[in-house]
């Protein structure tokens, strides 16, 4: 595999092959897209970081309309036309992604623009059925549910994880009071446009989040995950530990 040196020359190509497929849907769709990769620093470190190993499988909770997806994918292409950058880690090449979403027409979207390339299952991630996987990404999601909905979500996440398995997990930090009221605002809005007005969003506290994590037998990291917005946002990436703790949980 060829190496290029700039990370940000890499980072555009990326963008490109990663927001192509909704050209499908429109120019809107596209741009949608595009920008959202673009702006929301978690997609980047998502793939600059190696939180999503090679060949692995990957279980996206609250996928949306896939674009956790393109940008995998995508990935695989950068590298094998010698475009990764010197400074990440290894692509996520070959990683096999499945989706859990909600709102029928992002699930549309999503088989739309990936086809094949992904499975995409309609449905509440309550009672969804998980499969294995190696890595489960959720990204603003658990928020919309009740803490006791979001404790039963996370054991189930932990019992599809393997010894070493990995969730990345992204909140909004309840003690950042001004960020996190700005991030329930937005969310608010959202989930009024989805016909939801009257969702009641339920967050907690960082020191809340990773006490839960590490209850269920995870290793847990945290860094803010906000970088160019108004957000309280942090990501939380959790590995299943290896010791008496983690290996009881497994069961």
């Amino acid at each position: 595999m060829t190496i290029v040196r700039s990370q940000a020359l890499a980072w555009q190509f990326l963008l490109d092959a990663a927001s192509e497929p909704y050209r499908r849907g429109g120019r809107f769709a596209w741009h949608h897209a595009r920008g959202k990769l673009a702006r929301d620093p978690v997609f980047r470190h998502l793939v600059s970081s190696g939180l999503i190993a090679p060949y692995s499988r990957v279980l996206d909770i609250g996928c949306g309309r896939g674009l956790l997806t393109g940008l995998v994918h995508a990935a695989g292409v950068t590298a094998e036309r010698g475009r990764w950058p010197l400074g990440w880690a290894e692509p996520p090449s070959g990683a096999q992604v499945t989706g859990i979403e909600l709102a029928p027409r992002e699930v549309e979207r999503a088989r739309s623009a990936h086809g094949d390339a992904a499975r995409f299952v309609c449905g509440d991630m309550r009672t969804t059925d998980f499969p294995a996987a190696d890595s489960v990404v959720i990204l603003d999601a658990l928020h919309y549910i009740s803490v006791a909905d979001q404790d039963a979500v996370l054991a189930r996440a932990r019992a599809a994880l393997p010894v070493g398995g990995r969730l990345v997990l992204r909140v909004g930090d309840a003690a950042s009071r001004l960020g996190y009221a700005f991030s329930l605002w937005v969310d608010r809005a959202i989930a009024a446009a989805r016909g939801q007005r009257h969702a009641k969003l339920v967050g907690r506290t960082l020191d809340q989040w990773q006490a839960r994590l590490a209850s269920l037998g995870f290793d847990v990291a945290s860094q803010p995950m906000h970088r160019g917005t108004p957000f309280a946002n942090v990501l939380l990436v959790a590995t299943v530990g290896r010791g008496p703790g983690g290996a009881a949980r497994a069961k």
